[in-house]
């Protein structure tokens, strides 16, 4: 969660008695990614009444994927279950999700969203071509409008926590795993309140994450690019050659500037996509966490925890 006061009470609200009647024990460990309104303090506030709730707050706001990492890190549950604070997915599905991965022994059971006409038409499209983009190139066991929403077994977390990957992108990483996993759908519900904290830019960079971290798609693309370029260029010089010697040969810089940017154009985009690659190489030689943990309320001397790697 970050910058949720809004939403908390109506999340708490929900939360709560849905996993109260479950009947099995359970802790709710709440990760405030660095927020800056109220939503620590009445964090604070809900668990003196709620002694499940155990509070994570990370030192900075480190971004969706880096908060559900060092969630997913400091569970200790036998079924690990994860879900955004502003209630789009309902909590009420948590206990169908347990029932399934018992019953079929699933380490994996994902919330996918049969129903999305709550969501804007451009939301809708773009998730649409997100999912269609990401199944063409990671492959099709990755479920179409699944999100972050899903249930874990305690060796599917497990895992996850084993890979050393930086730029971890969970909606196409849970998949890869290829445990034994299973779907309940779902109509995806507005936000209960406050606004989206995922605009279109950071959906942009899931998405570029998502491709460059689990596909050399975009380097053979490059190649491709390369070899059209060396085939159009090769196709121009033969006309050149054959206008020359027919004599019709007329002076134009036209033709020799669209040369000229296609060919420059071509070039900056390989670049761009090797520098892509080449920056992730970078990142995961330096190792550095993806966050710091700066209290937990489960811990009696919280200090600096830091995540990512190693943690």
């Amino acid at each position: 969660m970050y910058n949720e006061e809004e939403a908390l009470p109506a999340l708490v609200g929900r939360l709560r008695p849905v996993l109260d009647e479950t009947g099995v024990p359970y802790e709710v460990l709440a990760v405030d990614d660095g927020s800056t309104d109220r939503t620590a303090e009445l964090l604070e506030k809900f668990r003196t009444d709620w002694p499940q709730l155990r509070i994570v707050r990370l030192r900075g706001n480190s971004g969706h994927q880096a908060a559900l990492r060092a969630g997913l890190h400091s569970s200790v549950g036998a079924y690990v279950a994860s879900i955004d604070a502003d209630l789009q997915d309902p909590p009420e599905k948590i206990p169908e999700m347990l029932d399934l991965a018992r019953s079929e022994n699933l380490d994996i059971v994902y919330g996918v969203r049969s129903d999305r006409s709550t969501d804007t038409g451009f939301k809708r499209r773009t998730a649409a071509a997100y999912y269609w983009l990401m199944r063409r190139m990671v492959g099709k066991q990755v479920p179409a409008q699944a999100g972050d929403f899903r249930l874990l077994s305690r060796e599917a977390v497990e895992a996850l926590k084993s890979l050393p990957d930086q730029h971890q992108v969970y909606r196409l990483l849970v998949p890869w795993l290829g445990f034994p996993s299973g779907q309940v759908t779902y109509r995806r519900g507005e936000r209960v309140a406050g606004e989206t904290k995922y605009p279109l830019s950071k959906m942009i960079r899931l998405a570029v994450d998502g491709i460059t971290n689990f596909s050399a798609a975009p380097l053979r693309l490059a190649t491709w690019l390369g070899v059209i370029s060396f085939v159009t260029c090769f196709v121009m010089i033969a006309w050149t050659l054959v206008v020359f010697l027919l004599g019709k040969t007329v002076p134009g810089w036209s033709s020799l500037f669209v040369a000229m940017l296609f060919l420059g154009g071509v070039q900056l985009i390989c670049v761009g996509l090797l520098g892509e690659y080449i920056g992730r190489i970078y990142t995961a030689v330096q190792r550095r966490p993806t966050y710091f943990i700066g209290y937990d309320s489960a811990r009696e001397d919280p200090g600096d925890s830091p995540g990512g790697q190693g943690s």
